[in-house]
């Protein structure tokens, strides 16, 4: 659990990342598939969509999404044409359902809003993606306190250009923030910039 009682009170900023840290990721992707399935089987009339859902959901959750258009071609025999139409779904569907905070993370953001400290969102990945995902999160009004910031269009994670940047631009010295995320590239990404991690 993160409480924001547990932070030195002493920080001026946050800095989130946006999968699996503020949201779970796989809210995301399953709506990708859910929507990919649909729209192959209405175009091909087969693989019938829920086979392909079930299947696409069952290789996330053992094996990731890595490669996972590559692994239904080969038991659905999806045509090669359809890769487009996946990689740019992922990049722009709109989304039948909003995407939910962790409601420990949602406690956390309103506290931070509520003691007037800054929020800033650095997230990796493609823009234009990362981008479709913070449009479709369901906010609860926070949107109007976040700094928003994609590490692939200056120099990807965990060079720490991006945050040496925001600490520049926003007058903070980076004992003053703290960088939340996940264990690996982004405990790597705050050490680069000397700022304290939290892993979630």
């Amino acid at each position: 659990m993160i409480n924001y009682s547990d932070f030195d009170p002493s920080k001026k900023a946050f800095i989130f990342e946006l999968d699996n840290v503020l949201y779970p990721e796989k809210d995301y992707l399953l709506q990708v598939y859910y929507l990919f399935a649909n729209f192959l089987e209405y175009i091909e009339t087969v693989p019938p969509a829920g086979d392909l859902i079930a299947f696409m959901q069952k290789t996330y959750e053992h094996q990731g999404k890595e490669q996972i258009f590559d692994k239904a071609q080969a038991v659905f025999g999806i045509d090669e044409k359809y890769r487009e139409n996946f990689l740019r779904l992922h990049r722009e569907a709109k989304l039948p359902l909003k995407l939910l905070l962790y409601k420990e993370m949602l406690d956390l953001l309103q506290q931070i809003t509520v003691d007037r400290k800054q929020i800033f969102l650095v997230t990796a990945g493609n823009p234009i993606q990362q981008l479709n995902k913070i449009r479709h999160m369901e906010w609860n009004g926070l949107e109007n306190y976040l700094k928003v910031f994609f590490t692939d269009e200056l120099e990807p994670k965990p060079a720490p250009g991006v945050l040496l940047n925001i600490l520049k631009d926003n007058d903070l010295d980076a004992s003053e923030v703290v960088l939340i995320g996940t264990a690996g590239d982004d405990e790597l990404f705050a050490k680069n910039a000397a700022i304290a991690f939290v892993s979630v």
